[in-house]
């Protein structure tokens, strides 16, 4: 199940003054770093508003691609694009990319807000309700989804449970499908649909039902069946002058609605796209992957995640930071383990020294909760080894400007009114929303990283 709203905040708290703690002590002043040929760091870049607007692609994108590509147009730094769009596959999505920013990106460069749903097989034979737009089917297949059916399938086969458009309203109240429609167990929801009044209808239907849209139920039954939520993104940034309703408005409605309706709460089985850790986990593992290929020895030490969007961009690479901060207190409590058999056999320190580096340890581990259970369940199937840091970036040409009226949606219109707009399920923390660099474009965000990592 998704990590309880009250662990989201626990683990926040807890981790955020160790953090800062930790970082002090273990990152080196970048002045003082050489000049070096092959990267020890890796780049994760949304697209909406950093490497486009829409369709336009932003100019000092380009021109920092070809800081980040070799003379055969394929980049030299182990680069993902993370994005919160889900309706596209990804290799159109690399096409895409490749077309816009004239370098070669392949499809395993490419993290859609759905692409973690390839790590939970235990779903991939159930029967599973779809919902966005695009190429849905598709989509999951691609993720490995064999038994699928779509909001616009139920709509043809039960017409008379699509009721707001008066213009669309069936003649007959006698359903079209003949015979029943079999059960459906878990519900997928890609992205924002077109038509929202139709899918909210017959998802929450299904949700009501058990799986059974076109039945009455003689009770509402909750827990309800599974939902899998792909993209919390409130909102993001096309042409407009303005940010655009994205995901995570339809996902307000849903949760709203569920819970006018019933007096529940909608829950969800997991939540993928920034900020999920889990998308920044599958994110770091590809990243692993391709520094291999590239043959960088050793795990990446830092990762630098370039978005627009506090709440979805900094906030997951802040969050996802913090986890790796206890996974390296983790580490040092093993090689503590390690060194105290050592003393037992008279092979390595004093014993007041061992006294004194165990505290300090201690004192690191009292500040840090419980592992989040989702990704320790990952484990099995993703890297080990981590990277030591992840630095998050924003970039003032999307969601988040210092120079525009997109300030309005920020709450700088009252300064005492602060806007929440992450996802219900994850906490507002004005500390994880700081970003830990600033820039004023992406080419501005790459030239920094370089002179930070003496990289050429």
């Amino acid at each position: 199940m998704a990590m309880p709203v009250a662990t989201i905040r626990s683990l926040s708290k807890r981790l955020c003054p160790y953090f800062r703690q930790y970082q002090a002590l273990t990152t080196v002043p970048r002045r003082f770093k050489s000049s070096k040929l092959q990267p020890n760091f890796g780049l994760l870049l949304d697209i909406d508003g950093v490497v486009v607007r829409g369709k336009k692609v932003l100019p000092q994108a380009l021109e920092a691609f070809q800081m980040l590509s070799d003379h055969t147009g394929h980049l030299r730094v182990p680069t993902v694009f993370v994005t919160n769009a889900g309706n596209k596959m990804r290799q159109d999505k690399a096409k895409q990319l490749s077309d816009w920013l004239d370098i070669k990106v392949s499809p395993d460069q490419v993290i859609m807000s759905h692409s973690p749903l390839r790590i939970f097989p235990q779903f991939h034979n159930k029967h599973v309700l779809v919902s966005g737009q695009g190429p849905v089917e598709d989509i999951a297949h691609m993720l490995g989804f064999t038994n699928i059916t779509t909001v616009d399938e139920v709509r043809d086969m039960f017409p008379n449970l699509d009721m707001v458009d008066h213009k669309r309203r069936p003649p007959s109240t006698e359903p079209r499908h003949k015979g029943e429609l079999p059960k459906i167990d878990a519900v997928v929801l890609f992205g924002e649909p077109v038509r929202w009044e139709t899918s909210l209808q017959l998802i929450l239907d299904v949700l009501m039902t058990d799986g059974y849209p076109n039945s009455a139920p003689n009770s509402i039954a909750y827990p309800h069946i599974p939902v899998f939520g792909c993209n919390m993104d409130l909102l993001w940034m096309a042409e407009a002058p303005l940010p655009r309703l994205g995901h995570g408005s339809f996902l307000v409605c849903l949760e709203t609605l569920y819970n006018k309706i019933t007096g529940k709460d909608l829950e969800y089985m997991v939540l993928t796209g920034k900020p999920s850790q889990i998308t920044y986990h599958f994110a770091e593992n590809v990243l692993a992957q391709q520094a291999r290929e590239m043959g960088i020895e050793g795990p990446l030490r830092t990762l630098y995640a370039i978005g627009d969007n506090p709440v979805t961009d900094i906030y997951g690479a802040n969050l996802y930071n913090q986890y790796l901060g206890q996974k390296e207190v983790n580490r040092l409590k093993k090689s503590m383990d390690r060194r105290m058999k050592a003393v037992q056999r008279g092979s390595l320190f004093e014993e007041s020294q061992l006294e004194e580096e165990s505290q300090k340890v201690v004192a690191g581990l009292e500040q840090v909760p419980i592992p989040y259970e989702q990704l320790e369940q990952l484990s099995v199937i993703m890297q080990e080894k981590c990277a030591e840091v992840m630095e998050s970036c924003i970039v003032y040409t999307g969601v988040h400007s210092k120079h525009s009226s997109v300030q309005a949606l920020e709450g700088d219109i009252e300064p005492n009114i602060l806007v929440d707009h992450g996802h219900r399920d994850f906490e507002s923390s004005s500390e994880l929303l700081a970003p830990s660099m600033e820039a004023h474009h992406i080419l501005d965000a790459i030239e920094q990283i370089f002179i930070r990592e003496g990289f050429k």
